[in-house]
């Protein structure tokens, strides 16, 4: 079979074991179906995610000037608590900012390589989670907006992390530990105008990912470097695809890279 499109974050559905797929512009992949099947990538050219056009990917599936330009990459992306738009006030487009700011947001524990504290929209739940390789995962406020979510963030970061170490998740050196105890010991440092939108009784959601075999000495492949790989897949974690020869491949790294992909 022979597939060819521009990569994208896989889109997932959390079952008892997680679905992944793949979608081109005119294929559907169901990744599950592959493992423990070989499979060929080629890299042929870029294709940005905003203008399609082939230019250099800079970041997030963005070329350099869509990157600068499209309020899809604004600084509030990656910094909650830099979003304005309850407060009428533009960054790159307002109505966009409204859209997407104003909307329930998910402040929550995670355990992947390591305790951590993220944000989410309401309607990501439990994405957010699947591509961050959570094993298991807790609401602790629910918020009306990106901004209360990312003040919230902000304050607990200074006693949990906020970030994945991405080697040690797709290591599975990992370890149960109680998310609602976690939450019980954070409250205290949650500021005042968030603690209205505290969720005090929600339980943990635990996450099974289709692994057959976890690498142990990590090889994280380059795509756009080496041009190819062949390789049997053996799981897919975050939105890593895992392979028997230990490579791994961040399939939302490497969003906006248009590829073949043989089976």
């Amino acid at each position: 079979m022979l597939f060819e499109g521009v990569l994208k974050k896989m889109p997932t559905e959390l079952k008892e074991e997680v679905q992944y797929y793949m979608v081109f512009e005119n294929d559907f992949l169901h990744v599950n179906q592959l493992l423990n099947q070989k499979i060929s990538l080629s890299f042929l050219k870029y294709q940005c995610l905003n203008c399609g056009k082939d230019k250099k990917i800079f970041r997030q599936g963005f070329c350099y000037d869509c990157f600068y330009e499209i309020p899809q990459a604004g600084d509030w992306i990656m910094k909650p608590e830099l979003s304005t738009a309850h407060l009428e006030q533009e960054d790159r487009n307002l109505e966009y900012e409204k859209k997407v700011q104003l909307q329930p947001h998910i402040v929550y524990l995670a355990n992947s390589s390591n305790v951590k504290v993220g944000v989410t929209r309401k309607t990501q739940v439990p994405t957010r989670w699947i591509d961050q390789g959570a094993h298991e995962a807790l609401e602790i406020l629910e918020v009306p907006n990106r901004y209360l979510a990312g003040i919230a963030e902000v304050a607990l970061k200074d006693h949990v992390a906020d970030k994945t170490n991405w080697r040690t998740m797709l290591k599975n050196e990992i370890e149960d530990v109680s998310l609602e105890e976690k939450r019980n010991e954070l409250l205290q440092f949650l500021p005042e105008e968030v603690e209205p939108y505290i969720l005090k009784n929600n339980k943990e959601t635990e996450i099974n990912f289709p692994v057959l075999r976890y690498p142990k000495k990590l090889k994280s492949l380059n795509i756009e470097k080496s041009r190819e790989y062949t390789g049997v897949l053996k799981g897919v974690k975050g939105q890593y695809l895992l392979f028997e020869d230990d490579t791994v491949f961040n399939v939302r790294n490497n969003a906006g890279f248009y590829i073949e992909l043989k089976v």
